[in-house]
């Protein structure tokens, strides 16, 4: 937070640049990228206006989203409510203002926000047009899923410890679980997401990196694959649904992208692999031969 506080926004781009192009070689053509690491007014409109000129000099398609309840800053640590007007009544209407996220995302976690301040924060985003996303139910159950379910959330991230109502819950409505194993490898954590269950019960799963400094420093959906089929019990098939189709759902743009069809962006990947069924299976490594974005090989 203090770092990106510093930074401008040409080096913050730059090494969002260096980033987009390591996606490309791993594969991924589309990404959803989340504000949340400023936690001041000035600073979350600076990652959102980086992200929009991402996008636009980028191949990488880029989908915004705006996070900035996603810790409490320590100016504000004493002052919760305080912080919670801020994101409210200032951040959510500047950046509907300025066009610059198309989801509002809350971190909703037992030491961060709650589900009634979850909730709050979701609907002040949803009244300026910013559709709802959340994270929850990473470290413990808060009933966040459940809230995600409740008011049709696009997605929602982690859903570790979701539990059978939750994920009856998830298969009953339209919200993705977006799994993050990459996460629970990197913070060393046991406790798995309950994939298989959600996916015998009719939920439909997204797989994401998570590609974050503090929890998930990778970029790399391959390796996402590999920790989804080897920990969270998925077969190669679920998993490259999970990290295609059901992931451009969760960014509302499987209209265009995550399968070969016509009418569809031509998004492919050529791998350097006998079979698709392969890519768990070389774990760490980088299988991509090709990434082909809009028809041109990038």
């Amino acid at each position: 937070m203090r770092a990106l506080r510093a930074m401008d926004e040409s080096e913050l781009l730059d090494r969002a640049l260096e980033r987009a192009a390591q996606f490309l070689a791993y594969g991924t053509t589309m990404i959803e990228a989340k504000s949340g690491y400023g936690l001041d007014l000035e600073s979350e409109l600076k990652i959102l206006r980086v992200i929009k000129r991402l996008g636009e000099q980028s191949p990488l398609d880029v989908v915004p989203t705006f996070l900035g309840a996603h810790e409490i800053p320590p100016e504000f640590r004493n002052d919760r409510e305080g912080y919670l007007k801020l994101i409210c009544e200032r951040m959510i209407p500047a950046v509907a203002d300025e066009g610059l996220a198309e989801f509002c995302d809350v971190f909703c976690e037992s030491h961060v926000f709650s589900v009634d301040e979850s909730r709050r924060v979701l609907e002040a985003g949803a009244r300026h047009g910013l559709a709802p996303k959340i994270h929850a139910d990473q470290l413990a159950r808060t009933g966040g899923t459940r809230l995600a379910c409740e008011i049709g959330a696009v997605s929602v991230d982690h859903a570790d410890y979701a539990d059978e109502e939750d994920i009856a819950a998830l298969a009953d409505g339209k919200t993705i679980a977006t799994l993050l194993p990459g996460c629970v490898f990197h913070l060393g954590l046991t406790h798995q997401p309950p994939a298989r269950a959600m996916i015998d019960a009719g939920a439909a799963v997204a797989l994401a990196t998570d590609f974050n400094p503090g929890s998930a420093p990778s970029l790399s959906i391959p390796m996402t694959l590999a920790l989804a089929c080897n920990n969270l019990r998925m077969t190669p098939a679920e998993a490259l649904a999970a990290a295609t189709i059901n992931g451009a759902f969760a960014m509302r743009r499987a209209d265009r992208a995550g399968s070969i069809e016509p009418g569809k962006q031509a998004d492919l990947v050529v791998l350097a692999l006998e079979d698709e069924r392969l890519i768990p299976y070389h774990f760490g490594m980088r299988p991509v031969r090709m990434t082909i974005k809009n028809g041109e090989i990038v």
